[in-house]
């Protein structure tokens, strides 16, 4: 292969392995997800309210980096799911308030054996954990800051 077209192999390339983890933890959580009768990105979203309680669907989507097409339907799922409640907002309509409900509660109790599980498979030190960690969000804010 010609010397100018080496920035295009898949072996050079950051992104390629950064998207194969990605698919293959997801892909680990499916089993695990599916017990919960969550998708990842559902999970995603229950963690957020497991840890705020309440909140709005501009907060929700800037912390977890969803636009509002992606989001709005995962919380009507969610909804009707029983796990969160969405009511407009008396002093803005504009505004939808979203709260989690006593059965979206306790759900966290069900989920607690997820992240456990995950570390197993991913077999990595707290060193190596909280290193890719602190890696990744770097990248996340380089990437938004270069936007």
């Amino acid at each position: 292969m010609e010397d100018k077209y080496q920035a295009l192999r898949l072996k050079n390339q950051l992104c390629f392995p950064m998207y194969l983890c990605a698919k293959e933890v997801q892909r680990r959580y499916t089993p695990l997800l599916k017990a919960l009768d969550l998708t990842y990105t559902q999970y995603v979203v229950m963690m957020y309210f497991w840890e705020h309680g309440s909140s709005n669907v501009k907060s929700v989507g800037k912390t977890l980096l969803l636009d509002p097409s992606t989001l709005t339907p995962l919380l009507k799922k969610l909804e009707a799911k029983g796990y969160l409640t969405r009511t407009r907002s008396k002093e803005d309509e504009r505004n939808l308030l979203l709260e989690l409900t006593d059965s979206g509660k306790a759900l966290r109790d069900k989920a607690l054996d997820v992240p456990a599980e995950m570390c197993r498979c991913m077999d990595l030190t707290e060193d190596e954990a909280a290193t890719l960690y602190r890696i990744l969000y770097k990248i996340l804010q380089n990437v938004e800051n270069n936007a």
